[in-house]
């Protein structure tokens, strides 16, 4: 019973590491935190950072694909609640909550995109492979009958509440910040119509 405990104990630190590099990438970008600061987040120490994964970009990695099934839970959850019209509805919790929130607990998609875009091939090649499976998510039980149609309204879409949320983060006045976020949930709200 022992040794069960031990391995329950190893996953669940190994997950408090990827939550809490997922927190630190997203507030301060991969370049601003080092190795000692995602294990003080975890709340753990350096050595036992390196029990789990071998460098930052590892850890990187383990908190791309940990933030990207987050998203891809959280549009099947709209799913199953709003059903086809499900869009509007998270478009509205993304550019209000997801707008809003501390940027450790903001969205991977939203967050962490500039910095892949800066990494190297490998982490852009897990970022794809993750993206996918939330476009995968996204286009189900669409009733588009092209899949290249489908696979558009979703890329626009995404596109849009990223950018939108990025936009609006990036502005100090509050009322420019709701007004686009506004603009992008009128525009998805009238897609739908």
């Amino acid at each position: 019973m022992m040794a069960r405990y031990k391995q329950d104990q190893k996953e669940q630190t190994r997950e408090n590491i990827i939550a809490a590099a997922g927190r630190c990438f997203k507030k301060s970008g991969y370049n601003g935190i080092g190795v000692d600061g995602l294990a003080k987040e975890a709340g753990v120490t350096s050595g036992a950072f390196y029990g789990h994964f071998d460098s930052k970009q590892t850890a990187f990695s383990a908190a791309i694909i940990s933030g990207l099934s987050q998203l891809e839970v959280g549009i099947k959850q709209f799913q199953n609640e709003y059903g086809a019209k499900w869009w509007p509805e998270f478009a509205k919790f993304y550019m209000n909550q997801k707008r809003t929130c501390d940027l450790a607990e903001s969205c991977a998609l939203q967050s962490l995109t500039p910095e892949i875009g800066r990494s190297d091939e490998a982490i852009r090649e897990i970022f794809e492979t993750e993206l996918l499976k939330v476009l995968d998510a996204a286009n189900e039980g669409s009733s588009q009958t092209s899949k290249q149609t489908v696979n558009e309204k979703t890329l626009v879409n995404l596109a849009m509440l990223i950018g939108g949320v990025t936009l609006a983060r990036a502005v100090k006045d509050e009322a420019l910040a709701t007004e686009i976020a506004n603009a992008i949930q009128n525009v998805m709200l009238n897609e739908q119509k």
